[in-house]
């Protein structure tokens, strides 16, 4: 693709919508680093889900880490048409992956478990892995340079 030709308008579409459903995972991702107690108390955050998080190992945290902040820059860089974005996705997964194993073996609270619906990480990876899957594609037609 000649890089003066214009992009597909689905990358804008694709590219907006996984900002904003990303960027709401790096806010929450923050704020429960940070702490922020109004956050957790509005988000509904049991004391024991509070406790919970403060047991996470660093392995553990940087897998929550990579898995957010890489799909917030892979969408960054999907809007800037970089072939990095790519990358960035493959991170993103790692951290997924990562943090989903320390969930499976770890004893997490009755409360904090109630919150999250149990189709919640099946649209998880399934979001992570389609926004892959995009870039590829985009990068295979020549959209992503």
């Amino acid at each position: 693709m000649d890089s003066a030709t214009k992009e597909p308008w689905h990358l804008w579409v694709v590219g907006i919508v996984t900002l904003l459903w990303n960027g709401f995972g790096a806010n929450d991702y923050t704020q429960t680093q940070l702490r922020n107690m109004d956050y957790l108390n509005f988000m509904g955050y049991p004391q024991a889900g509070i406790d919970y998080l403060d047991q996470f190992p660093a392995w553990a945290e940087a897998g929550w880490a990579l898995g957010v902040w890489g799909a917030v820059m892979g969408s960054v860089l999907l809007l800037l048409r970089s072939r990095f974005a790519i990358w960035s996705f493959v991170i993103s997964l790692i951290g997924i992956a990562l943090t989903t194993v320390y969930e499976a073996g770890a004893d997490m609270p009755a409360e904090l478990a109630e919150m999250q619906p149990g189709w919640f990480p099946v649209l998880l990876w399934g979001l992570a892995t389609f926004q892959l899957w995009y870039a590829w594609s985009m990068k295979k037609k020549g959209v992503l340079r």
